[in-house]
């Protein structure tokens, strides 16, 4: 439970433990890349129609393999179609993708579905996107939090996967266990 707040960036709280530091804004962070992942995962994927079909020259052996997975790609939010010898064409991607080089991520795809049969680049497109998104859309320092606001957040990222680090890799909490304290304080010597 919380204790507190250290200069409005880090969250002072009890457990049965000893004492838990939480950086706020790593923290917040994952909570909500982690929200945004199972919000696309759970609901159907949100496509954007491009109003002007892409044309992208990606070779015969390309073009025969978009055709053959028409369907995984779908899947994937990516409507494609041959166009004709070594071409395709776009007509539909994720939406989160909007701003991304098109014609490179379809010839990526198109790369690991020779090599692999299948295409993990739109999945990993789409979290670096969230992570951007959840880093800039999070609680950052100075933000002088409630002791409501900071359990709120505490019971969140014990409710979220992957908890103990941001999208960035950097820890959102640490644990200074009661003998911990008792060593730094030199207890029971």
């Amino acid at each position: 439970y919380a204790i507190g707040q250290l200069h409005n960036l880090y969250i002072l709280a009890e457990n049965s433990h000893g004492l838990v530091l939480v950086d706020i804004h790593a923290a917040h962070e994952r909570v909500i890349y982690e929200r945004l992942k199972e919000s696309i995962t759970n609901a159907k994927l949100s496509c954007q129609l491009l109003l002007i079909p892409l044309t992208v020259e990606v070779g015969e052996p390309a073009a025969k393999l978009a055709e053959e997975y028409a369907t995984d790609l779908a899947k994937l939010g990516l409507e494609i179609s041959r166009l004709g010898y070594g071409s395709i064409v776009v007509r539909q991607i994720p939406a989160l993708l909007a701003k991304t080089d098109i014609a490179a991520l379809i010839s990526a795809v198109l790369a690991d579905f020779a090599e692999y049969q299948n295409s993990y680049q739109v999945t990993e497109r789409m979290n670096q996107l969230l992570a951007t998104v959840a880093c800039h859309s999070s609680l950052r320092g100075h933000n002088q939090l409630s002791l409501v606001e900071m359990n709120a957040l505490l019971r969140d990222i014990e409710n979220t996967q992957h908890s103990n680090q941001c999208n960035h890799g950097r820890p959102t909490w640490i644990q200074l266990r009661l003998n911990d304290l008792d060593r730094l304080f030199l207890r029971g010597k």
